[in-house]
């Protein structure tokens, strides 16, 4: 018997045979792609991505994300340093806000991604679907931290008593989320219940 799928703009559903990895299926009303074929190295170019998004984001990190001058006096101020700064001060709620929104959620998702591609083998395909969602709840809070940054910019900014200037922390932070979204974005989750067990 061939499996069903419904089409997500008209709700017609089909029949669909085996695709070709190469190929797509649409649907007879309405000509929508239903699915796409899954490309042979969708998992080993969703690995690279979270690969060099690890790789970058100790970088993310520890440089500086802004400077500061006021009143003569700069200051360099980078992620890891000015949430460390903020819990020791006592600004519990905005300290662990960075620290949940801006290293445990985007860490978390690169390894759930890293792990549906890489390890197949070792979880159910229930428990791979369920990292998938939870893949995608944790994308829908990637930009509270970039709110929360600009929040604090504007906090901080007091017209021409303070100047603040970006530092390379922002570029490698925009280089980690790019990959991070790239690497959700090109992964199949119709692959993982169409995987061979």
């Amino acid at each position: 018997m061939q499996p069903l799928a419904a089409c997500h703009c008209c709700g017609l559903v089909h029949a669909l045979p085996a695709i070709d990895r190469r190929s797509v299926a649409c649907c007879v009303r309405c000509r929508t792609v239903i699915r796409h074929g899954a490309h042979p190295r969708n998992a080993s170019r969703t690995a690279a991505l979270a690969i060099a998004a690890i790789l970058i984001y100790p970088l993310a990190l520890t440089l500086p994300v802004m400077e500061i001058q006021r009143l003569g006096h700069t200051s360099e101020a980078s992620i890891w340093a000015g949430m460390v700064g903020l819990l020791s001060e006592g600004h519990l709620f905005i300290g662990l806000t960075i620290l949940l929104f801006s290293i445990v959620a985007p860490l978390g998702k690169l390894g759930l991604l890293l792990t549906l591609c890489v390890g197949k083998r070792g979880l159910e395909k229930r428990d791979r679907a369920s990292a998938y969602k939870l893949i995608e709840f944790i994308g829908r809070w990637g930009m509270v931290d970039v709110l929360l940054v600009a929040v604090l910019v504007a906090m901080v900014k007091l017209g021409d008593l303070v100047q603040v200037t970006p530092g390379l922390g922002v570029i490698a932070f925009a280089a980690v989320v790019m990959l991070s979204l790239i690497a959700s974005a090109i992964f199949d989750p119709h692959a993982i219940w169409e995987e061979q067990s």
